[in-house]
């Protein structure tokens, strides 16, 4: 009987903790700033300022784009026409993103999001970390 009830309480606990790649979607829209880059020959760079951030956008469809942008003092953004591709798809237990571009194509795991962070490990295993950009206005 104490068997079966370690068995049941651990099952609880891993499941219960667990995450499910789904609920991250719902954080990935929007302006995002890098905070640091931990790469995975164990060096990490941290950013203090940065002029550019990303913006992802995703659609219903699960998909959507990213696009670097240029915040201003005055609460508007300049960007470039350029932009990236994004499809989601769970696969594996895993938030996958999959980027093109006219150039290039890559994939990206979504390891953690949030409304305030998100954190994203390439092929390269190099884990970016991101937090929500609040913009500057000057008045």
């Amino acid at each position: 009987m104490k068997k079966n009830i370690f068995v049941l309480l651990v099952s609880i606990i891993v499941f219960s903790c667990s995450n499910n790649p789904e609920t991250l979607i719902e954080h990935l829209d929007g302006y995002w700033e890098i905070e640091s880059v931990s790469l995975s020959n164990g060096a990490k760079k941290d950013y203090n300022v940065n002029q550019t951030v990303d913006y992802i956008s995703i659609g219903d469809n699960l998909k959507g784009f990213r696009k670097k942008m240029n915040p201003r003092f005055d609460g508007k953004y300049e960007t470039s026409k350029d932009s990236e591709i994004l499809e989601l798809k769970i696969e594996n237990d895993s938030l996958n993103l999959y980027y093109s571009t006219e150039f290039s194509k890559w994939k990206e795991i979504v390891l953690m999001a949030n409304k305030s962070q998100l954190k994203i490990i390439n092929q390269n295993n190099d884990v970016y970390l991101y937090k929500r950009f609040i913009p500057i206005t000057v008045e």
